[in-house]
């Protein structure tokens, strides 16, 4: 694999989780490019864009955590409507994580990444005083506004200020801080949810503004010379709205009927907005997503299967710890400690796939991962019983489950970018982000479609299974399109 992939996309993402960002949508060249405007010592500049990459990254798994307990204070919130929740969060971070990277290309990506920050801080304190469930559901948008400003800026300002020959060594650990967010996330989640759930976002907080001001202070500026034309803002807006309105007609189908007025016409405006999405693409100049990219067979197969297993991650994480909490009735802190054992699995099984990847076909070593995390999900359904018994029925197919995540997620991820030139891995690591970000909404969409109406315990174990079975099925399916990946050299 070729240095670039080695030292973007492949070592940036290690982690599982939604909320881990892709490399700035700019040229390598733009780093050589940019100018700084204060000296820093590079250890400085490191600690403060990693701080705020993990502070973006350990949002997932601490909200998902803290699921249940919003719920209880927002009392008469339907499964459905709490979706919102950790779904409004994902449309938005995927919708406008490519035009919000490239407009800091073009403009400064210091004030992009502060902008950012300062928003995501400011979103973080109003989601922790939400009177209600929907004012919650807003600010967690202007959350997700605020990441997809900040990861892609952070880790352009970060190559832009880092000697060549230090880059590679930099990126692997703004990767790892992500990596760290989703091993230790649900243990902080059930942690900060033992107080209150609103702790989850108020730790932000001062997080935040240390990283502002240290970045005011401490951080280079840097931009592309060569940015060109404007991001295509309005398909971004098409893309939202179209994923939005399919998320709508699954988590409510169960509830308004699938074929009643509201379901189908939500369905109608997801496929017309799609369908408006796909021509932006074609017209604009500088589309979303480019389709010079997606003539690239491994980027094409390697976003379908990111789509997939992205769908598979997102029920899977949010199914086990629903089981948790409302069938085993476990806390959040023991829920946390509990999913805990699976994202630890990740980063020692991504080196193993980085070590495999020399002699093994990518598209093989994918394969293997997405089965491996269907199968953990078998496995618990041989097992799992409405009596709470962790380490017999559940840890084992956890653990299968994070080896797979582990071998899958970063080898698709390399994969989208291993067959482009040098000046669009970072522009196809960034697409391949926003397609995990557009399928965990589909994976926590097809979850609440599945589980329906809260059931009675004696029920639970059945909705749970329906639930784990379609889970399953979607990763096979995200195996058979990993088949795909592989480049043209490594097939040879």
């Amino acid at each position: 694999m070729h240095e670039q992939s080695q030292m973007r996309p492949a070592s940036a993402d290690l982690a599982p989780t939604a909320a881990l960002a892709p490399p700035s949508p700019s040229s390598p060249s733009s780093a050589s490019a940019s100018t700084p405007t204060r000296p820093a010592h590079p250890g400085t500049v490191l600690a403060v864009l990693c701080a705020a990459a993990f502070m973006a990254s350990l949002d997932l798994f601490v909200v998902n955590v803290a699921f249940t307990a919003i719920g209880r204070d927002f009392r008469g919130s339907s499964l459905s409507d709490l979706s919102w929740i950790l779904n409004a969060y994902a449309i938005g971070y995927a919708a406008l994580l490519v035009p919000l990277g490239r407009l800091a290309d073009r403009f400064g990506r210091k004030a992009g990444f502060l902008a950012g920050l300062g928003l995501f801080t400011a979103a973080s304190a109003a989601c922790a005083v939400s009177p209600n469930l929907w004012f919650l559901v807003v600010c967690r948008v202007l959350q997700a506004a605020g990441a997809a400003a900040l990861t892609p800026t952070s880790l352009g300002l970060l190559i832009a200020s880092t000697e060549p020959e230090h880059r590679a060594r930099a990126v692997r650990i703004w990767a790892a801080s992500g990596a760290v967010a989703a091993a230790f996330g649900p243990v902080v989640g059930g942690l900060l949810v033992e107080a209150s759930w609103q702790w989850v976002f108020l730790i932000n907080v001062p997080v935040g503004l240390l990283a502002l001001a240290a970045a005011v202070r401490w951080v280079p500026d840097s931009r592309d010379p060569a940015a060109g034309r404007l991001p295509d803002l309005a398909g971004a807006l098409t893309l939202a709205v179209s994923i939005g309105a399919l998320t709508l007609a699954l988590v409510k189908g169960p509830d308004w009927g699938w074929g009643t007025t509201g379901t189908l016409a939500a369905f109608v405006v997801a496929a017309v907005g799609l369908a408006g999405f796909v021509l932006r693409i074609l017209r604009h100049p500088a589309p979303v997503v480019e389709p010079a990219l997606l003539r690239v067979r491994a980027f094409a197969w390697s976003n379908a299967t990111s789509l997939l297993f992205s769908t598979a991650f997102g029920a899977g994480l949010l199914s086990v710890i629903l089981w948790m909490q409302n069938v085993w009735h476990y806390s959040a802190l023991r829920t946390g400690l509990a999913v805990a054992p699976g994202p630890m699995m990740v980063p020692l099984f991504a080196a193993v796939a980085q070590r495999l990847a020399r002699r093994v076909p990518v598209g093989l070593i994918a394969m293997a991962g997405s089965l491996l995390f269907g199968l953990g999900f078998v496995i618990d359904l041989a097992n799992i019983g409405t009596t709470p018994a962790y380490a017999a029925d559940l840890l084992p197919g956890w653990l299968v489950g994070g080896a797979g995540v582990g071998l899958a997620m970063p080898t698709i991820l390399s994969s989208a970018t291993a067959d482009l030139p040098p000046n669009r891995a970072a522009t196809g690591s960034a697409v391949a982000n926003m397609s995990r970000q557009i399928g965990t909404v589909l994976g926590v969409s097809m979850l609440v479609a599945v589980l329906g109406a809260p059931a009675s315990p004696g029920a639970a174990h059945t909705v749970f299974e329906h639930g784990w079975w379609a889970i399953a099925a979607v990763a096979a399916v995200a195996a058979g399109c990993a088949v795909g990946m592989t480049p043209p050299a490594q097939r040879a």
